[in-house]
């Protein structure tokens, strides 16, 4: 079907529109999405806060065994022997002491990224979730304007960037702001002279640091659009690379495709070389930091003001003091990158969803099949009406033919049937019934539906005929299939009814149509929708069809959207539609009789067949 949300439509190519981002909403939103794990987040943070603490203390012990060495070097280098110049047992002490603090460190860095990897990959497994629940509770309006090939890139790449993201980032937040501040402190507890030379040499750095952070986040947001785009385009030329060979359309799409390939080259190259600038930045203030620690060291050594120990504790704090500014500007980075990401997949789970109905209790039962439309007013966008004032009464068992125009809304009408959009005005009558009084799931469950164009899903021919239907038997199945043609094909294979539909099962069109309308006579549904539905098969398979879709009405309400006029002519109820309105009605022969557009359009198609 054709159309806005037309059922058999691709998804329409196009860009997510960039908006302004809320880093610091974002992250509320993410914490809040969360809330069940922060427990385990939160002991895994100690963990490294811990971890951390331990290193700190680390460099000052290692100040207290180079004082104990130092006591005995004057006696050793005068070649003088003297007992017990150097605690030896003071200095083993110490020893353990730093094997002890290390190898905890080591054990809590460990924990605490076991437990960060299972709760981020927790979080993206339920992100994934949410987002197929979404998707089931979406209007189709959502997806008339949104690429599908986007929105798995929400569910693929998004997600995974935050999951990704969260695991490198929070711990390595936590661990490097500890490391910063403490080695700050204990810098300052040691020498506070020294301390303000190292800090002093640092804070170029760190404010570079801060600037590069800020022009990076706009293209991490970036990226992640553009891999939006990128998904969104490959998808629908993949799904439609037939009608792209066809019409020589290769260069088109590529062009489009390296437009949108360069633009993703472009935002993620500056802000991967952004981040990559942190590392030697912060090497380079990290060494400036090691030369005016020596120098000033030195002169204090020499003037007694310090110890020996001193200078090595702070030649290792300036390390622990320096990497944390790389480690703070690669968090940065990954935070900024999760909440690009965090924006797409929230923004995605914010949307407006179908009106809860877990309140309504009336339901469609034992349904005859008799349809009213009453004053049915309807636009896809509310300053645009295409159905103005549709009326009309279809008695039960009556097969009823739509014609007319493309555009003139023969599939908005069965769209509106379906409740797959809501109505502007009037309202629909199901037995009586108002539509819009019971569930969309319990309107759906009176449908068969038999599209232009076959959906199959990889699995069984079996699996694909049954469907969501319960409590169906191989022989209800093998009925069907030879009800419509299909039974001896489906013999010859090698698994017969066992046979996996996939992308080395070599089915035509025709055969995959047949699948599907087994499928609606296994629905058993009281009314029935075709849309064209022999349109992809041949002249001999379509006679097999059309006596199949004869039994297959019986009984039932139908509704049949009819490009070639010729397949309806027994038709008990033909709406001749244009613009929004039914022009016309009767059966084929009171159309003709009456000269009007049915018998316009049906001589016209005649005589192009003359």
């Amino acid at each position: 079907m054709g159309g806005p949300g037309g059922m058999g439509g691709q998804g329409r190519m196009g860009a997510p529109v960039e908006k302004s981002k809320n880093f610091k909403a974002t992250w509320i939103k993410l914490i809040r999405y969360c809330k069940s794990y922060l427990p385990a987040i939160l002991i895994a943070l100690v963990m490294a806060a811990g971890g951390t603490v331990l290193q700190i203390i680390g460099p000052d012990k290692i100040k207290d065994m180079t004082n104990e060495i130092a006591k005995g070097l004057p006696a050793m280098i005068k070649g003088v022997p003297v007992q017990g110049s150097i605690d030896i047992h003071t200095v083993v002490n110490i020893a353990w002491l730093l094997v002890f603090f290390y190898a905890g460190s080591t054990i809590l860095s460990f924990a605490q990224s076991y437990i960060m990897a299972t709760v981020t990959q927790r979080i993206s497994k339920s992100m994934r979730t949410d987002i197929s629940q979404k998707i089931n509770r979406l209007p189709l309006k959502y997806f008339d304007r949104t690429s599908n090939g986007d929105i798995l890139s929400r569910v693929t790449n998004d997600v995974d960037a935050i999951g990704q993201s969260m695991n490198q980032s929070i711990g390595q937040l936590v661990t490097a702001i500890a490391m910063f501040v403490g080695s700050l402190i204990m810098m300052f507890y040691n020498s506070w002279i020294l301390a303000l030379t190292a800090v002093g040499s640092s804070l170029i750095g760190f404010a570079l640091m801060m600037i590069i952070a800020k022009i990076s986040q706009k293209f991490f947001i970036a990226q992640q659009a553009g891999l939006g785009s990128i998904n969104g385009h490959i998808e629908e030329i993949y799904a439609g690379h037939h009608v792209v060979k066809v019409y020589n359309g290769g260069k088109e799409a590529k062009k489009t495709f390296e437009k949108f390939n360069g633009d993703l080259y472009q935002s993620t190259w500056k802000s991967q070389f952004l981040s990559g600038l942190m590392m030697p930045l912060m090497g380079f203030i990290g060494n400036i930091g090691y030369v005016a620690v020596c120098v000033v060291g030195a002169a204090l050594a020499l003037n007694g003001s310090i110890s020996f120990g001193v200078i090595v504790a702070f030649m290792l704090y300036i390390r622990l003091f320096t990497q944390p500014l790389s480690q703070l500007a690669q968090a940065m980075n990954n935070l900024q990158r999760t909440a690009a990401a965090g924006e797409r997949v929230f923004e995605f789970l914010d949307e407006q969803e179908l009106t809860d109905e877990s309140q309504k209790v009336k339901t469609l039962q034992n349904v005859k099949g008799n349809v009213e439309f009453k004053n049915v007013k309807f636009g896809y966008v509310p300053e645009k009406i295409i159905i103005h004032d549709f009326s009309i009464q279809i008695k039960a068992g009556q097969k009823v033919a739509i014609v007319g125009p493309t555009g003139a809304g023969k599939t908005t009408i069965i769209n509106l049937l379906m409740r797959f959009y809501e109505l502007d005005g009037g309202e629909i009558l199901l037995d009586g019934m108002p539509t819009n009084q019971v569930t969309r799931e319990n309107v759906h469950q009176q449908f068969g539906i038999v599209l232009q164009d076959s959906w199959l899903f990889e699995g069984t021919i079996k699996e694909n005929i049954v469907y969501s239907k319960q409590g169906v038997t191989d022989e209800q199945v093998v009925n069907a299939c030879k009800t419509v043609g299909l039974h001896h094909f489906i013999k010859v294979l090698p698994d017969t009814y066992n046979t996996v539909l996939n992308d080395k099962a070599s089915l035509s069109e025709g055969q995959k149509q047949l699948i599907t309308i087994a499928r609606a006579m296994i629905q058993n549904a009281p009314l029935l929708i075709l849309d064209e539905a022999t349109s992809s098969v041949d002249t001999r398979t379509e006679r097999i069809v059309q006596t199949a879709m004869e039994k297959l009405t019986e009984g039932r309400t139908s509704f049949v959207i009819a490009h070639r006029l010729s397949t309806i002519k027994n038709s008990d109820l033909i709406l001749v539609m244009k613009g929004g309105d039914i022009i016309e009605s009767g059966n084929h022969e009171e159309l003709l009789d009456k000269g009007g557009f049915y018998a316009e359009l049906y001589n016209s198609q005649f005589e192009q067949l003359a």
